[in-house]
């Protein structure tokens, strides 16, 4: 692969960019202190700013390896994150980018987590060169697994008691693109 970092993207109603310190506030108050968002994740939900900040830092100070992708997901009408899309894991052999996200409950099914990973996906495949993007979610959580399909993965099984998270041991419900597969929208 040939890793760019995590470069500013934009999209219709969306900044993505790399986290500031600035940011830290905003990402407390829109998801980290949100237990709902943290139900289906493996990171506690944030009980303090400095928490918070802490993992904001150790983000910035990851810039600077340009394997590393983690974006703010900031409404263009509001101005402040309201969360996060990563590359949670890559695999250089394959070629593979496994790809983690969360936004704040108050923005839950307005379509900003597919907005996202839609932005990101030309970026990965076209610039970075990856073979295959793919994420999972928990059974439990059939929304997420909504914003797959609606980005263009492909459902590929369900791996049982392959995950964990803040529920324990859960089962994997598998998506992935193939950038042989892929097909970028043309304006």
């Amino acid at each position: 692969m040939e890793h760019k970092g995590t470069v500013q993207i934009e999209t219709p109603r969306l900044i993505l960019r790399p986290f500031v310190e600035q940011d830290a506030q905003a990402a407390f108050r829109n998801w980290t202190s949100d237990e709902k968002v943290t139900e289906f994740l493996r990171w506690p939900t944030h009980t303090s700013i400095a928490v918070t900040e802490r993992v904001l830092n150790s983000w910035i100070s990851q810039y600077q390896d340009a394997s590393f992708y983690q974006w703010a997901i900031v409404p263009k009408e509001l101005g402040e994150p309201i969360g996060t899309i990563s590359v949670v894991s890559r695999d250089e052999k394959t070629e593979k980018l496994h790809i983690g996200y969360c936004i704040g409950s108050r923005w839950w099914r307005r379509g900003y987590t597919s907005e996202a990973f839609s932005g990101i996906i030309p970026f990965l495949f076209e610039q970075v060169k990856a073979q295959r993007i793919e994420s999972q979610h928990d059974p439990d959580n059939p929304n997420s697994g909504k914003v797959m399909k609606k980005c263009g993965l492909a459902y590929e099984g369900t791996l049982r008691k392959a995950d964990w998270s803040n529920r324990g041991i859960v089962d994997a419900c598998m998506y992935g693109l193939l950038a042989c597969d892929y097909h970028p929208k043309t304006e």
